[in-house]
Parts: structure tokens; C-alpha cells; sequence
């Protein structure tokens, strides 16, 4: 019973292993380092526009909250 236990560990250890193998390989060919710039530019991007509404949003609470809006 034991021998099967460790056989299930080894081979999900040897399959994971695959996996972060294959993934390493496709990043490090230059399309997959092009990809990973562009997924990391795109997320800056969608973080700064996220930044710029929430600071609208904050701006038209505290004008109205001055009694700017008019």
C-alpha cells in the first residue's frame, strides 16, 4: 500500500516538474519573453487607468463635499 502511495507522489512530482519544465522552455524562446512584456505592460496599463478613475471619482466627491460644483 505504501508502494502505491509513493509510486501517485512521484509521478504528480514528475508531471509537475513536465509542466514548469514546458512552461520555463515557451518563456525563455523569444515570442514567450515578447508575450510575458506585453501581459506585464498591459496590467500596468490596466492598474494606471483604474488609478485615474478612481481619483475622478475622489475629485468629484470632495467638490461636491466643498460646494465647488456649481
Amino acid at each position: 500500500m505504501k508502494r502505491i502511495v509513493w509510486l501517485g507522489v512521484g509521478v504528480a512530482i514528475g508531471v509537475i516538474a513536465y509542466q514548469k519544465i514546458t512552461e520555463a522552455r515557451s518563456m525563455a524562446s523569444p515570442g514567450g519573453v515578447n508575450r510575458a512584456i506585453g501581459q506585464l505592460a498591459d496590467s500596468i496599463s490596466h492598474f494606471a487607468d483604474q488609478v485615474r478613475e478612481g481619483m475622478g471619482e475622489r475629485e468629484a466627491e470632495l467638490r461636491r463635499g466643498l460646494g465647488l460644483d456649481s
